[in-house]
């Protein structure tokens, strides 16, 4: 006997809907392989109702004064503390996450930004004015910049909402927004918690693949895009947007350098690193991937990884012992599990290194060590519970092999040396460096890479201006 799946819908216009064409894809949820939900396959139709009903709502939600707007945004954020439990279910179902850590470590986070961006609606200044030609003053003025279209990844599908949404609302924006076709089920849910608080047409979600994105993008409407994902997928959001000169914002892949200098306390860095790298099950930009370990401390280092990594458990959502739950989908299952098969005869799995289970997308903590600079592991992103180890003897190779990929989003260095802390974070071409410790990001201070890893900020006042405009005003004192 079949379970019958539940059925998501876009929210357009204050209401939730089919796809016009009835088109629906399976929702699966990656901890048991099943699926769970069907969504909306969204074509033009539907992307050309969402745009015209955030266009439609625009020039009322700009025109609310700051305040206003203010208002809303901690609304919505009482509104995720009242519904945290709803939240977290459907979290779960989206990503097999633990329940405890989602609990722990995403809706205190997500709530937290979302006050912060409230705060910063009443922030929407331009520069005092000035007479800088005689008989003229000049203003200067910051203003939203339309509709925005925004693209949300599977890793985590709320908390990125919620970095899309927040800065955008608040300055003024409305927002048609996509969560990836695997993980909708939290989008939809706060699109009726955001819906209960806004004006119909201010924030909008329709659901499916990368096609719907693209239509998205090239759409005439949105003034800007913004997408966290792949690089492939940044690159091809900033070749269609460039067709007609909207602005891009791009969070993209990352391949952090963790540095671990000879007079660091082991046990410590291997602790925090070890979570660091496999939380989420390394599914993150910005998780600690890629170790290089001075050559004296290089063997001790390897072995405390290793032995953290087989101590690192993963299972099902509702184990309280667990770090991280699945991979997202099979197709990820395939890309780890591919360079883990992939690697080279002087590369030597110290933990790990094979899937766990039948059922689900689970794959183990897993070191690898033995490896050189050009190895495919090294230079390409894995996006999994996957931590490697390299060997480097002075802090000038340490940096070449750091700076040394296509990757600038996030890195760490572990010293207790302060001079060499601060040396290497004037060098180490990444747009985040911590030193000894790794991932800790707060609503204050900005995220966001160099290179491949995109432009633009999240996060922060800088994350708010990327939303906003610059306009010029000069009067005639005459």
């Amino acid at each position: 006997m079949s379970t019958e799946l539940r059925r998501l819908r876009n929210y357009i216009a204050g209401e939730f809907r089919d796809a016009a064409d009835g088109r629906t894809t399976d929702v699966v949820n990656p901890a048991t392989g099943e699926a769970y939900a069907t969504a909306p396959l969204s074509g033009q139709a539907d992307v050309d109702a969402a745009m015209e009903a955030a266009a439609a709502a625009f020039p009322a939600w700009r025109d609310q004064t700051p305040a206003e707007r203010q208002k809303a945004l901690l609304k919505i954020a009482d509104a995720f503390e009242e519904r945290a439990e709803e939240l977290i279910a459907a979290e779960v179902e989206n990503t097999g996450k633990p329940i405890g850590l989602t609990r722990s470590e995403e809706i205190p986070p997500m709530v937290d930004q979302i006050r912060f961006f409230a705060g910063a609606a009443r922030m929407l200044e331009g520069r005092s004015a000035g007479e800088y030609m005689e008989g003229l003053t000049s203003i200067v003025r910051r203003e939203p910049v339309g509709v925005c279209a925004q693209v949300a990844p599977w890793n985590y599908p709320m908390m990125m909402a919620v970095w899309k949404f927040a800065p955008a609302l608040a300055a003024g924006n409305t927002v048609v927004l996509k969560p990836s076709d695997t993980t909708p089920a939290s989008t939809v849910l706060i699109a009726e918690i955001i819906g209960s608080v806004v004006p119909e047409g201010v924030f909008n979600v329709i659901c499916g693949d990368r096609d719907t994105g693209r239509l998205m993008v090239e759409h005439k409407t949105p003034a800007m895009a913004s997408i966290t994902g792949s690089v492939r997928a940044g690159i091809s959001v900033a070749e269609s947007a460039a067709k007609d000169v909207k602005r891009v914002h791009l969070e993209l892949g990352g391949k952090a350098p963790v540095v671990v200098f000879e007079d660091t306390d082991i046990a410590k860095a291997v602790e925090d690193i070890s979570v660091a790298g496999f939380f989420n099950a390394g599914q993150d930009c910005t998780a600690a991937t890629r170790v290089l370990v001075q050559e004296s401390i290089h063997d001790e280092f390897t072995a405390a990884l290793a032995k953290a990594a087989a101590d690192t458990k993963t299972g099902m959502p509702d184990d309280e012992d667990v770090l991280y739950g699945p991979l997202n989908n099979p197709n990820q299952l395939k890309q780890v599990t591919g360079f883990i098969e992939r690697l080279p005869a002087h590369a030597k799995v110290e933990a790990g290194g094979h899937r766990v289970g039948e059922k689900g997308y689970f794959y183990a903590p897993t070191v690898v060590s033995g490896l050189k600079q050009d190895d495919e592991i090294i230079q390409n992103e894995v996006f999994g519970p996957v931590i490697t180890v390299q060997s480097f003897t002075v802090e000038a190779q340490a940096v070449e092999y750091a700076n040394g990929v296509e990757y600038a989003l996030a890195s760490s260095v572990w010293t207790k040396d302060h001079a060499r802390a601060m040396r290497m974070s004037k060098v180490l071409d990444f747009g985040c460096v911590w030193i000894n410790t790794h991932i800790p990001l707060v609503a204050e201070m900005p995220h966001g890479g160099f290179k491949h890893s995109g432009y633009g900020k999240d996060l922060s006042g800088y994350g708010f201006d990327d939303y906003t405009r610059i306009k010029h005003v000069m009067t005639s004192l005459g």
